[in-house]
């Protein structure tokens, strides 16, 4: 296996009494799914936080790349290539998906005069190849995203992700609330965008949905590693045995 493209030694993050993380050593490799998985209190979201760059650990090192690197925002993340899509999709629901594949990095014209102007149509026709590319069952990307079901807008968050994550894509619950048809959808988008070579670490609660796209399964219990799992070798009752505590033969048994 080659070197991991993004590794996490050491990492410890209290609040105060709680130990979010206490230790954890993570690896994602390249062109992998790493599926993220553990109870509610387990640390899932303040890793996928350190990784993002929204939070900074109080001790441990992260390497990107083969070099340490401090990310202490999701700006910086976003620099090396590291892109999240979060639970909550932080979509704006009253503009459309071009405009929401381009928030915050909007387009403007190269010529002196008209570099303070949006170029729309630049951005609307690389939108278009973009959604047509990841096979997203749009009609138009003028569509105000607010009109758009559960699933079509989780589609475009992670289309959006896609775009600008050169590296790594984080996902933090894409299927959590959609339907079983459009769970599909986006479970498909997942397998795109491991074709398109980029690495993806998905958290997600839904153990089905985690053992058909992933490759490796990581599993944090307390703040600290549970174990590690090969999906194609791993059943489903030793993750939930890791996840509760349970021991593997036990689970498995």
């Amino acid at each position: 296996m080659t070197a991991p493209l993004l590794s996490l030694r050491a990492i410890v993050k209290h609040y105060g009494p709680v130990h979010a993380l206490d230790g954890v050593d993570f690896d994602l490799y390249p062109g992998e799914i790493v599926g993220l998985v553990g109870d509610n209190g387990a640390g899932k979201s303040t890793l996928v936080k350190v990784m993002s760059g929204a939070v900074v650990p109080d001790q441990g090192t992260i390497v990107f790349e083969g070099k340490t690197v401090v990310l202490r925002s999701p700006l910086e993340a976003r620099a090396i290539g590291i892109e999240t899509v979060y639970q909550d999709l932080a979509v704006v629901p009253w503009l459309d998906v071009e405009a929401n594949l381009f928030l915050g990095r909007e387009m403007t014209g190269s010529r002196w005069w008209n570099r303070w102007f949006l170029n729309k149509r630049a951005m609307r026709r690389e939108a278009a190849q973009h959604i047509a590319s990841l096979q997203v069952g749009l009609k138009s990307v003028r569509q105000p995203v607010g009109l758009l079901s559960g699933g079509q807008r989780q589609s475009v968050a992670v289309a959006r992700a896609i775009s600008w994550g050169r590296k790594v894509v984080i996902m933090d619950e894409p299927t959590a609330a959609l339907g079983v048809r459009e769970s599909r959808g986006v479970l498909d988008l997942i397998k795109r965008v491991k074709e398109r070579g980029l690495a993806v670490v998905l958290i997600s609660h839904n153990l089905p949905h985690v053992f058909e796209v992933t490759d490796r399964i990581f599993v944090l219990r307390q703040g600290t590693e549970a174990g590690t799992l090969v999906t194609r070798e791993a059943h489903v009752s030793e993750v939930v045995g890791l996840i509760t505590g349970v021991k593997v033969s036990a689970a498995v048994a």
